[in-house]
């Protein structure tokens, strides 16, 4: 038996505690598009910011969430939405409210409903944005006390930029995310002078596209395909080229496709990073439950936001809790 669902669509606001820089430019709020449905009986969320990097905007992502209201309400159900909408964030934003949804008029937690242990509290990165080596020198020497920096790089002057930020965060894990910003010409000399600050991990050195080199380079470090990756279908391109690859909802077109890509990319022999833009708890939320299986884990998206929802992840010092039944899941 099919059960009609009423969906309601909300475009947010969040404003950015200052500003957020990488390679492709700078913004000062998140802003993010919430779905709900509703059975009648339980409300389920779930939240996804449009990726500008892939031409999604607002309005489009809109406009495909709307463009499967009558299909839900003729019974739609989280299966059918895999075939009945492309991977991406309009897809996520459903994805995971079907998963809330479905938690809520069960009684069970998703992580029940996945087949999964119970989710643990995890180590999550803090991003450093782009800027000048001392800007970004005394950002991390104000966050140096936790376990894992996100280092955002991807101009010229990177080499100084990585120093900086290890000299003032002298024993702090270090990651860093180039968001396609090297080339051919400096991604040897950049690999390098990251080896040198004891980088563990470098995410997304050359364009989406225009990666070749690294399956000829000597890499000194593990690298991550985050833009080269997006769901299951895209990981056969990586091999030879990445060590570990980016699991993001918002790429991946949800839960259910994240997790299907994430048992995937094991079985390929690729590590895990779980990801996140700059979001909500809500959007948080679902990437948790991906994240416990995960090398590395990116979800600080909150705590670059001037606010947060109510009823919020939890985040203590480095680590992220699982979240409340109240805000999701």
């Amino acid at each position: 038996m099919t059960v009609p669902l009423t969906l309601a669509l909300t475009v947010e606001r969040w404003p950015i505690s200052g500003s957020f820089a990488i390679s492709r430019g700078a913004k000062t709020e998140a802003v993010v598009v919430v779905v709900e449905l509703c059975n009648g009986r339980a409300r389920g969320r779930g939240e996804c910011v449009p990726y500008a990097r892939y031409g999604e905007t607002v309005e489009s992502v809109a406009t495909a969430i709307e463009a499967i209201r009558r299909p839900l309400a003729e019974g739609l159900t989280r299966a059918g939405l895999q075939t009945a909408m492309s991977r991406g964030a309009a897809r996520n934003a459903v994805d995971c409210a079907f998963w809330d949804l479905e938690a809520k008029q069960s009684g069970r937690r998703v992580h029940e409903l996945a087949g999964l242990a119970a989710p643990q509290p995890l180590t999550t990165a803090y991003t450093i944005s782009l800027g000048e080596p001392g800007q970004m020198a005394a950002m991390a020497a104000e966050v140096s006390e936790r376990a894992l920096l996100k280092v955002k790089l991807g101009g010229k002057g990177d080499a100084a930029r990585i120093a900086a930020v290890r000299a003032a965060a002298p024993k702090t894990d270090l990651i860093v995310d180039v968001n396609e910003g090297w080339n051919d010409d400096d991604l040897a000399a950049n690999l390098a002078a990251c080896a040198a600050a004891g980088v563990l991990l470098v995410e997304q050195p050359l364009p989406e596209g225009r990666d070749l080199a690294l399956a000829s380079l000597q890499r000194p470090i593990p690298v991550c395909a985050d833009e080269s990756a997006h769901d299951r279908a895209s990981l056969p391109a990586l091999k030879g080229k990445y060590d570990a690859v980016n699991i993001k909802l918002d790429k991946a077109g949800g839960l259910t496709e994240a997790l299907a890509m994430s048992e995937a990319a094991r079985q390929a022999g690729l590590a895990i990073m779980s990801g996140c833009m700059v979001a909500t708890s809500l959007a948080m939320a679902p990437a948790v439950l991906l994240a416990q299986c995960a090398r590395f884990v990116d979800l600080d998206g909150p705590l670059l936001l001037a606010r947060d929802r109510p009823d919020g992840l939890r985040y203590h010092g480095s680590q992220v809790y699982p979240p409340p039944p109240a805000l999701w899941g």
